[in-house]
């Protein structure tokens, strides 16, 4: 449950495997809306505030092993509270909608299941420092296999969770999809597997109907 009311604007999140598409989607849809006059803030996670990008190059670049899994909770939870205080909860004072590339769920999956059973420890430090979820999440689904070799081909220094290789995208892949059915209030699920027009058209009308 959110802890804005829905007045006061739209948290809404994207979620999917690296390489779904999620950063391409979350642009259209932001073009859209304010398209239609709405104002819209588009973020990130990790970062999307300038405390929580320092720590999205700790976190994000170097070796896969870099970090201990309770050390990378650690610093995503730093990030996110960083990312909530000075850029999300003043948008949504501010009756703008807030697009998200990743929130608390993917902390759920890469930190909470990758790297051993860790989701009771996600899940309390959420409770305790972020207490906030979104209004509405759109997870675009997609072949493992396809969407690692997106991720790769962008040949950026962010690719640290790519490098755990195809085992760990298809955990995940079914990871966010019980998270779906978990959180079946907030999540919607959109085949990424299809032409661009195609899932940004239905990802609008999803929102559309959210924002009604």
């Amino acid at each position: 449950m959110s802890t804005v009311p829905p007045a006061q604007g739209r948290f809404i999140t994207f979620e999917g495997i690296d390489g779904s598409g999620k950063s391409t989607q979350i642009k259209r849809l932001a073009e859209h809306l304010r398209a239609h006059g709405q104002e819209v803030i588009v973020t990130r996670e990790p970062g999307g505030s300038p405390g929580a990008e320092e720590i999205r190059a700790l976190v994000l670049q170097g070796a896969p092993d870099r970090w201990s899994a309770e050390t990378e909770i650690l610093l995503f939870t730093a990030a996110r509270r960083d990312h909530l205080e000075r850029t999300i909860l003043p948008a949504l004072a501010a009756g703008k909608i807030v697009l998200c590339d990743r929130f608390a769920d993917s902390t759920r999956m890469y930190q909470g299941l990758s790297r051993g059973d860790l989701r009771a420890v996600v899940d309390q430090l959420h409770a305790l420092m972020i207490a906030q979820e979104p209004d509405l999440t759109i997870l675009i689904d997609m072949d493992p296999a396809v969407g690692l070799s997106r991720a790769l081909s962008r040949q950026t220094a962010d690719e640290r969770f790519e490098a755990f290789g195809e085992d760990l995208q298809r955990a995940m892949r079914q990871g966010f999809l019980d998270l779906a059915e978990e959180f079946s209030a907030r999540f919607r699920l959109v085949d990424g597997a299809r032409d661009m027009d195609a899932v940004a058209a239905d990802i609008a009308a999803l929102v559309e109907a959210e924002l009604a």
